[in-house]
Parts: C-alpha cells; structure tokens; sequence
C-alpha cells in the first residue's frame, strides 16, 4: 500500500482542486469532514491520511509515509535540525493561481514601527517569538546576533510583540496583519511534493507518483534566506526603545482567541466586567478595560502558563489541561491556579482504537504486547509533557511519545496506540473510530496567576477580579 499524507488547513481547499484537476481524485478530502482518512480513486494500493502540515516531513522522514504534500517551511524547519533525514523534494507546486484563497508561505523577521535589525548587532537582549525555532536559530547565527533569546510559542508568534517580545519570525501576511514592520525576509520556499528515500529506491510508487507528477510546477524558491551580517553595535536601549514598560503600575490580563474566547467572554459578563473589543464576534489584540489599572491582551491559551510564569502577563485566562502540560514539564515555575471558571468543559484521556476491543488501557497494553513482550507503545499528543507523564505513571514499560501539532486522531491506530486527546462532545473520535479508555483531567477554562509578590496596585486590582469571578 502506498501511503500518502496531504495537509489540513487553507490548503487543503486549493490542494483538492489541483489534485481533481489531474484526476487524483480523493472523495470528500475538500468537504471539511471531521474524517481524516480517505481512499484514492482509481488507486486501489494507495491511501490518503490527512495531517497537521508541521507533522508531515517528520512523518515521511520516519518512513510511514511514501508521499506527501506540504510547505518547503515544515520542511526545511525539520532538515535545518536534522539534515540527513531521508526525504527528498520532488518539485515545487504552482499554487499561484489560487492566490486569492492561499497565501504562499514566507517567513519574515518583524517587529514594531521603532524596531530595527541593527538591535540585533548590540549587547542588548532581544525575544524572538516564532512557531519555527530551527529556522530562525539558523537565521540568527548567520545573521551574527548577539544577545538573543527564542521563545518557541504554540501559534500566533506575531502576537507577542512588541509588550512581549522584541521580533518575531512568522509568516508574512499575519505580520502585516498585527501591523508589525517587515524588517528581512528569512525563509521563502512555497509548497512541495516529497517523497521518502527509502521508498524511492525500494517501493513501487510509479501508479501514483506518475500522476502526481503531473501537478503543475513552480521554478524552485530559494528556501532559507541568506542573511547579510551584522557588525557589532554599540547603542543605547533608549535608540530603539521609546518609553520603559512599567509594569508594576497596572495587572497585565491575557484572555484566550479561538475555541475558549466564547466562553471566555460568558465568563466575564457573568462576573459583570466588559473588555471593549472582545466579544463573542469581534476580537482586537488589546482590549480596553473601564479600570486603568487592567491592560488586557488577547494571547494563544497554550502558551499563557509560560508567559505568566516569564512575568510578562500576570494573569491569564486559559484551560486547566494547557497549565497542568506546562507544569508537568516544569513543576517548580511560579505559576498557579486562582479561580475555577467551570467553563469549556471537557476530557482529557488516552484514546485506542475501538477496533482493538480493549476495555481499559490495562487491556489494551496486554493485547499489544501478547506477542512481543518488550513491544514499544507509541503515544501521540499535541499534550506532549502530559503524554509522558501519563505513559510513565501507567507504567507502559517501553514507549516513545509522539509530538504532535493537530489532526490528532488520525494518528491512532496506524501511527501510534494511543492518542492523549481532549473531546468536549466525543464526535471527532466516534467520526474516527476511537474511545477513550481512561479520563486524565476534567479539564475547565480557569484563572492563573504568577507565584510572587505583586505591587499594591496590582493586588488590589487583582483581589477585586478574582472576588468577581467567585461569586459568578
């Protein structure tokens, strides 16, 4: 069987069309379908399973998929860490003429109106937030900056400047849309079909892979943008910095985008307050708040627990599941819960395939190990660190966990045993044939805060909130 990986997200629209165009026709790929697996028409050895783009190079590179289409970033962020994996890019895919629907991906280096990239050049630290640390660590070095840190964040990393970070390296059009100036370009490569060495060399793939070729063709972006270097700077903090944050003189709030701003926002006019610019329709990163001494931010949920523990928000809204992955991989960071807000509720569990007839996980490791003993559990998670914690604590033996970015429950069976998923409602894992076997949090939305003294105005701005959400 030949195994092809395509991507979820604005792609998948645009990909279905061309693939239809050549007459690869994969049924329902374009429906939105929570399904993730499809057959290929036509090609009774070849399967389609749809994946996260970030997780396709990792997945051909492992060998478990022959073919795949994906951006030249996922890929290029996956060999600038690891050069000797075994993909091979076949050619770049002319998308252009949907340019309307999908923007090409290209990373940027981009930070506020005052920012400058000779502030790179200088002693002075700079936090660079992007979804792409290998990439940019590259960037960096061959750029010759000095003092740098890289924060790598969930998603939405042109979020954080310029109250939480100094640039940011993310894709061009969301930059631009946070209104943060271009300052270079780091990474330019479009989208690519690949395929595994291995497979190349040692698989059948002329069926499919003829057909697949056939897909128009782009001349080869350049990929990493090679950098002119930077000559050390001597400047002032003042040059590139107009005013000091004070921090201590308001309570910086962060309240979550996506999924949880609805409930969120139930939250809050239940406990009586009203963020202007942020309802259940509207969003603006900085809401404004009636009380002075509240500035407000809208932030990815799972990247808030280290963005309160770093000291840059000083409470946040986000779900119990987000912290407790968090502090299962740091324990020790000053960062708590303070209000339950009995909101967005779901599970948090180990799922299997319902194929496997396991009625509890302790089923399920006897059956995949009846024979083969020292037989290795795979566990996928885009809850990495409460994967491994779960897998250690039911003592699995031999296992590896699997990071994950999305289209978590195509995963299970063919590329992990278990899955470390959410479900709210249980219908993303009945569309896929899954159960969970065993419940690990009863996860809500809450309020974290940051272990540590606070100044008077913040504790008393603080101790006001948290009586509001109380009593609601």
């Amino acid at each position: 069987m030949v195994r092809i990986a395509l991507p979820r997200g604005d792609l998948r629209p645009v990909l279905a069309q061309m693939l239809g165009d050549i007459d690869f026709q994969v049924p329902d790929y374009d429906s939105g379908s929570r399904a993730l697996r499809f057959n290929v028409n036509g090609h009774d050895d070849s399967t389609v399973r749809v994946f996260s783009d970030r997780d396709i190079p990792i997945q051909v590179a492992l060998g478990n998929y022959d073919l795949a289409i994906c951006s030249r970033t996922s890929i290029d962020e996956l060999l600038t860490r690891y050069p000797q994996e075994s993909i091979v890019p076949l050619k770049r895919l002319d998308v252009e003429m949907n340019r309307n629907i999908f923007e090409q991906p290209q990373l940027v280096l981009a930070g506020s109106e005052n920012s400058n990239i000779d502030f790179l050049a200088t002693d002075l630290v700079s936090t660079i937030t992007t979804e792409f640390p290998n990439i940019t660590l590259r960037f960096l070095t061959e750029l010759c900056a000095r003092n740098y840190r890289i924060l790598d964040v969930w998603a939405k990393p042109e979020s954080w400047p310029p109250e939480d970070a100094t640039f940011t390296v993310a894709e061009r059009g969301a930059a631009v849309k946070e209104g943060l100036k271009i300052i270079a370009r780091v990474h330019d490569g479009g989208v690519w079909l690949i395929a595994n060495k291995q497979s190349l060399s040692h698989k059948n793939l002329s069926k499919p892979l003829e057909q697949l070729l056939r897909l128009p063709t782009q001349e080869s972006g350049i990929g990493l943008v090679p950098p002119k270097r930077l000559i050390r700077a001597e400047v002032e903090a003042t040059k590139f910095i107009d005013e000091i944050d004070n921090r201590k003189s308001v309570l910086r709030v962060a309240v979550p985008d996506g999924h949880a701003q609805r409930h969120t926002v139930a939250a809050l006019e239940d406990a009586g307050l009203n963020f202007e610019g942020y309802t259940t329709t509207n969003t603006v990163r900085r809401p404004t708040s009636s009380d002075p001494n509240i500035e407000i931010k809208v932030f990815r949920p799972q990247d808030m627990p280290r963005a309160v523990s770093l000291g840059l928000f000083d409470i946040a809204m986000t779900g119990r599941d987000w912290l407790m992955n968090f502090l299962a991989s740091y324990p020790e960071a000053p960062v708590e819960e303070l209000v339950d807000l009995k909101r967005s509720e779901y599970r948090l569990g180990a799922v299997v395939s319902k194929d496997l007839g396991a009625e509890s996980i302790e089923d399920a490791i006897n059956i995949w190990r009846t024979d083969n003993p020292d037989y290795v559990i795979r566990v996928a998670s885009e809850y990495a660190s409460l994967a491994d914690k779960y897998a250690r604590t039911k003592q699995l033996g031999r296992y590896s966990v699997i990071p994950i970015s999305g289209a978590s429950e195509g995963f299970v069976p063919e590329d992990a045993e278990i899955l470390i998923e959410g479900t709210e409602t249980g219908a993303s894992l009945e569309a896929n044939n899954l159960v969970m076997l065993d419940v690990m949090i009863e996860s809500t939305n809450c309020i974290i805060g940051r272990i540590g003294e606070y100044s008077e105005v913040q504790t008393r701005t603080l101790r006001t909130l948290v009586e509001k959400f109380a009593v609601a």
